[in-house]
C-alpha cells in the first residue's frame, strides 16, 4: 500500500497484517515502533558508520537491512527469507540500492541459521511470522543456542516478540532466552508491558554487558516511548516462567483483530 505521507513510501501487508515500512527515498526511516527500537540496537552494537555481520531472520520488505546498509556502508548481510513469492515481489517493487551488500536466502529461518559460520554475526535478527504468529520451533532454548553459536562473543540477538495479556508467551521467552543470554533487556510500550494490551516488544540478548542507559534515553525519546527493562527487575518479570523447548513450543498468540482495524 502507497504512504499518503511519503511520496516513496510503502507499507507491506502479509494476510492483512502490516509487516513492514519502506521509504525508498530515506531507508534510514523507520515508522514502524518495533522496528524504531531495533534500529536503535543496530545504531548502539558498534560505533557509528562501522560495517556488521548482520544476519535477519525474516526478510518482509528488506526495511531493517536497507537500514544497516545506509547506516553502516560495507556491511556484509545475510537475510533468510522462506517465502520466496514474497521476495520475488519485494525485489520487484521496492529495489535495493545496488551497492547493498544484501544477499538473501530461501529456505526456513532456523534452517539458514544451521548454515551460518561459528562466531560470524556481530548481530542477529529474529523478527520472523507465519501470518502474524512466530512459528514454534523459533521460539525454543535450542533455537537461541544456535543464535548463539552463529554470534561472535561480543555480539547482540535482538528479536521482535508480539504478545498480549497475560503475558504468557512473553515471559517464557524471557525465561528460554535467560538460559542462553547472561544479559537481557526488553523493549516495549508500557502499556504492553503491563499487560493492557496485545503488542510489540525487543528483547536483545548479549554475553557481556549492554548499554542500558543510552537505549533507555533513546527508546523513552520516540515519538511512541518505549520502556527498558532489565537486570532484577527483568527477572521478576518473567516470573518463573517455564523454559520452552523444541518438544512442548507453540506458535505465539495470534493477535485479536481489532489489532490492525
Amino acid at each position: 500500500m502507497p504512504d499518503r505521507e511519503r511520496a516513496r513510501g510503502w507499507t507491506l501487508l502479509v494476510d492483512g497484517a502490516p509487516q513492514s515500512h519502506v521509504d525508498l527515498d530515506d531507508p534510514a526511516h523507520l515508522d514502524f515502533e518495533y522496528q524504531r527500537r531495533i534500529g536503535h540496537i543496530i545504531d548502539l552494537a558498534a560505533p557509528p558508520a562501522r560495517p556488521l555481520h548482520v544476519l535477519h531472520l525474516g526478510g518482509g520488505a528488506l526495511t531493517l537491512a536497507r537500514y544497516v546498509a545506509a547506516t553502516r556502508p560495507r556491511s556484509t548481510q545475510q537475510v533468510v527469507e522462506r517465502d520466496a513469492a514474497l521476495v520475488q515481489l519485494v525485489r520487484r517493487a521496492l529495489p535495493l540500492d545496488p551497492g547493498a551488500r544484501i544477499r538473501v536466502r530461501g529456505t526456513d529461518a532456523r534452517e539458514g541459521l544451521a548454515k551460518t559460520p561459528d562466531g560470524w554475526a556481530d548481530l542477529v535478527i529474529a523478527d520472523v511470522f507465519s501470518g502474524a504468529r512466530t512459528p514454534a520451533h523459533l521460539t525454543t532454548a535450542e533455537f537461541l543456542g544456535d543464535v548463539r553459536r552463529a554470534l561472535k562473543p561480543t555480539g547482540w540477538y535482538a528479536a521482535n516478540l508480539a504478545d498480549g495479556p497475560p503475558l504468557a508467551y512473553l515471559r517464557g521467552q524471557l525465561a528460554t532466552a535467560a538460559t542462553v543470554f547472561p544479559e537481557l533487556a526488553l523493549v516495549a510500550d508500557p502499556a504492553v508491558l503491563r499487560g493492557k494490551r496485545f503488542g510489540n516488544a525487543v528483547l536483545l540478548g548479549a554475553g557481556q554487558p549492554l548499554p542500558i542507559a543510552e537505549l533507555t534515553r533513546r527508546s523513552a525519546g520516540d515519538p511512541h516511548p518505549a520502556r527498558v527493562e532489565h537486570g532484577p527487575a527483568l527477572g521478576a518479570f518473567s516470573g518463573g516462567a517455564a523454559v520452552v523447548r523444541d518438544a512442548g513450543a507453540v506458535a505465539s498468540p495470534a493477535p485479536p483483530s481489532s489489532v490492525f482495524r
